[in-house]
């Protein structure tokens, strides 16, 4: 028998003890991050060289040269047409409501004029170039490149630039598939930090970007983390999380099974149960207990439920909301009667999975919404990736002479307070030659 961690709310040390619980130390010690800056620096300087060195080292493949690392165009759609049927069907169905839902994210440009005649508005462009990190770990992920690359090419950008690892040379045909479906334009067998670096800095062969994305191991995080500001990044993202809310009325093997999907991830996925029913958390405890040892990838969950999940009691349904949004987890469950009721009470999640019908599972795949999401409770104030992480904003400003005559007033006033005097004559400038302006017309 697994017994998992209880918290209950109504004990004196709760909050202590959940936040120790949910603690997450970050995304790499210094030996990590001494190993990553070395490799970009490697990359940053030698180039391909260094790249061809890391592939043969890290990935044991020793490529001829630089120009193998890219993955033929036509190698994509051959990998689409070879897939099983059911598989097409799927992905291509997946793709589609990955795509309906991320058009309703696009922003457009906007200007308002205001009675004097100046324009005030925002233009919204893509980005030019964006590149997608696929893990190719422990495990092939097509999902997050549908997750990653259709928002980016929904928002317009030309050229979607993805990178994966290929242990032994070996490439995966349902994530090359995927890329076809999302449209990506081409496709590198790199991974690791020399990856990250390759699209941070450039080579002669792999094309510098402006924004990386997508999920990798604790190397691939230190990375991005360290390339941040020459480039932007989605985000650094933790171990995988679920929370679920039960009021105790849904099945209890539904609900180990839920925990389970996302402990299968890796050992530090935290799987967390709340729930006001202590007779529930019993039942989905033993449920936990009879499916766990029939499970695929059982010694994962079994680490993962060692280390970081629990079962919490509440005294109700309302204090379950006080929890959740202390946690702000990655993914939440609301597996209740009536989940809009509790809706309002939620301020801090990254996707919210509403009723009994609606497990998480559903979300990393196909539901629509994406599956980049902030973990390590950085839903406080961060969002789920989606088309406005692809896209940038310039504000717009075209004063008139009138305009200029009223904001120059005001600029010159709050400049001359600063001492930057500059700013204030360049603001009255305007303002006499509004006057100039005005009387000219008038003549």
């Amino acid at each position: 028998m697994l017994d998992l961690q209880r918290l209950n709310t109504a004990d004196a040390d709760f909050w202590p003890r959940l936040e120790a619980l949910t603690a997450w130390e970050g995304v790499a010690d210094e030996a990590i991050n001494v190993i990553v800056r070395e490799i970009l620096a490697e990359v940053r300087q030698r180039g391909d060289d260094a790249l061809l060195e890391y592939t043969y080292r890290f990935d044991r493949w020793d490529a001829a040269c630089a120009a193998d690392l890219e993955v033929p165009a036509d190698r994509l759609q051959e990998a689409l047409a070879a897939l099983p049927s059911a598989q097409h069907v799927a992905l291509v169905s997946a793709a589609t409501r990955i795509r309906a839902y991320a058009e309703r994210q696009k922003q457009e440009s906007w200007t308002f004029t205001e009675a004097d005649g100046t324009v005030l508005g925002q233009q919204v462009t893509p980005l030019d170039r964006v590149g997608l990190y696929v893990p190719g770990g422990k495990a092939a992920y097509p999902s997050s490149v549908l997750m990653n690359a259709i928002p980016a090419k929904v928002a317009g950008v030309p050229e979607v630039i993805m990178v994966a690892p290929t242990p032994k040379g070996e490439v995966n045909d349902l994530v090359l598939a995927a890329a076809a479906v999302a449209g990506v334009d081409r496709v590198f067998s790199i991974g690791g930090a020399q990856a990250v670096a390759a699209l941070a800095y450039g080579t002669s062969t792999v094309p510098g970007v402006d924004k990386i994305v997508g999920p990798g191991n604790v190397y691939v995080a230190a990375a991005k983390r360290q390339v941040f500001g020459t480039v932007g990044i989605d985000m650094i993202a933790g171990p995988s999380e679920i929370l679920v809310v039960c009021d105790g009325l849904t099945d209890p093997d539904w609900i180990a099974m839920d925990l389970f999907s996302q402990a299968e991830h890796d050992e530090d996925a935290q799987p967390i149960l709340i729930s006001p029913d202590p007779a529930f958390l019993e039942r989905v405890q033993a449920a936990i207990d009879r499916w766990l040892p029939g499970m695929e990838r059982r010694d994962i969950i079994e680490a993962s439920l060692r280390r970081r999940a629990a079962l919490i009691q509440v005294r109700d349904l309302g204090e379950a909301a006080q929890v959740v949004n202390f946690i702000a987890p990655e993914h939440l469950e609301l597996s209740v009667e009536r989940p809009e009721q509790l809706l309002p009470l939620i301020r801090h999640a990254g996707a919210i999975f509403m009723g009994r019908y609606t497990p998480e599972a559903l979300g990393d795949y196909c539901a629509g919404p994406n599956h980049v999401l902030p973990t390590s409770r950085t839903a406080r104030f961060s969002s789920p990736l989606g088309v406005y992480d692809f896209q940038k904003r310039s504000s717009l400003i075209y004063c008139s002479p009138a305009g200029a005559a009223a904001l120059g007033r005001t600029a010159s006033i709050l400049a001359r307070g600063e001492g930057l005097t500059a700013h204030a004559r360049s603001a009255e400038f305007r303002i006499s030659g509004a006057s100039i302006f005005a009387a000219t017309t008038k003549g």
